[in-house]
């Protein structure tokens, strides 16, 4: 039996695409601040030169996917990780966000191969946001841990 598995140790040959939402930015920054913690904590380069890792922001959490396309099929990137936080308001409009959101992410990481973390929050209200962005547990560094053992995965698959 063979059993395969991504790790954590050191990723410093990892190259990494993040796609942020810019609606919300009060939540997308601090994620933004955990995933490049954990990131830089375990060996990618976080410097504005670094070539291990490039930030696209964009609108909202509906653009997320489009532009994570774009990133992915330079061929750069052996992870990507997309954040953004939709908030449920009084319309329907957040259900829509959110389903064409995950829809297009997941569908541009079966269709190119490259893995795609999705850390797109979803919740009641700003508190619940905040507290999952915030110091004591904040996504970001989770989901910047789902990119590094993604990425270690695909490498030892391919």
């Amino acid at each position: 039996m063979v059993s395969i598995e991504g790790r954590f140790t050191n990723a410093s040959d990892l190259k990494v695409g993040i796609v942020v939402a810019r609606f919300n930015d009060l939540v997308t920054s601090k994620l933004l601040n955990g995933c490049l913690d954990c990131l830089k904590r375990h060996g990618i380069d976080t410097c504005e030169s670094s070539s291990q890792l490039d930030i696209a922001w964009v609108p909202g959490s509906l653009e997320l996917p489009l532009v994570a396309q774009s990133l992915a099929r330079t061929g750069r990137y052996e992870v990507l990780i997309t954040l953004g936080a939709v908030i449920r308001g009084d319309t329907p409009h957040f259900d829509v966000v959110i389903n064409e959101s995950s829809k297009g992410i997941s569908s541009v990481s079966r269709e190119t191969g490259i893995p795609i973390i999705f850390g797109v929050l979803t919740t009641d209200n700003m508190q619940q946001a905040l507290e999952r962005a915030g110091v004591k547990s904040n996504l970001g560094w989770t989901y910047a841990l789902e990119a590094l053992e993604m990425g270690s995965l695909m490498k030892e698959l391919n």
